[in-house]
């Protein structure tokens, strides 16, 4: 049975790869800051017996430990790096207003968390067949695509995530071991709101399509949820 872990799986993109993953029969390893609260994602692991909810803040080495003592050594055929945040959407980040203290904790959260999950893990996405790590960034990330002021912190964090995963794709090639950078498109979730032009369900899809079709010459690139690759 394939397997698969997903990191913030209690709502939006996470919740949906859960949902996805767990349709399709993989042992779905659902991870979330605050399960007791995570009544959406409770449900799921009550609909598909395959499918456990662990708690993991990827900022917290104490509980990235805990998930890997809880794995047993398991081997991670997929790990979906997908849980982060966008601070500044909220407030004010213009110069004059920024917030460093936020700024860091974007990239605690979306640079640094990845890389440490994928490291702690490395072991287990070793020991599977498929041997793939997917960052979910953002074209936003891409300094080729900024056509405008704002959103400092965010598109920072997600240039050095990109950045860092490219370099990793490079070190861990020699160990078979595949990375895919990609780009969820503009989503209805909490993050993207209402507007956005996608759902959750039609951006899984999508980035699911282009896993599928993974082969070794993909890894270290980045693509949009439709399959097009993004410039640096």
């Amino acid at each position: 049975m394939n397997s698969i872990l997903i990191t913030g799986s209690n709502r939006g993109l996470g919740l949906e790869w859960a949902r996805q993953y767990g349709q399709s029969g993989w042992r779905v390893y659902a991870t979330c800051r605050y399960p007791d609260q995570a009544d959406a994602l409770q449900q799921l692991c009550q609909t598909y017996p395959t499918m456990s909810m662990h708690r993991l803040d990827v900022t917290r080495a104490e509980e990235i430990r805990n998930v890997v003592e809880q794995l047993q050594g398991a081997p991670i055929d997929l790990l979906i790096n997908n849980a982060g945040v966008y601070i500044e959407k909220y407030q004010q980040d213009s110069l004059g207003s920024i917030d460093y203290e936020a700024w860091r904790d974007s990239f605690n959260v979306n640079s640094l968390g990845a890389v440490r999950l994928t490291e702690a893990l490395l072991e287990n996405i070793a020991r599977s067949e498929k041997r793939l790590v997917v960052a979910v960034t953002s074209h936003m990330g891409s300094i080729a695509e900024i056509e405008g002021p704002g959103s400092y912190a965010y598109r920072s964090s997600k240039a050095a995530l990109n950045a860092a995963m490219k370099g990793i794709s490079l070190e861990l090639a020699p160990r078979a071991i595949g990375i895919l950078l990609l780009h969820p498109g503009w989503v209805r979730t909490r993050m993207g709101g209402m507007d956005a032009t996608l759902s959750t369900e039609q951006s899984v899809k999508g980035m699911r399509k282009i896993i599928e079709n993974y082969s070794r010459r993909m890894s270290g690139q980045f693509y949009r949820y439709d399959g097009s690759k993004i410039p640096w």
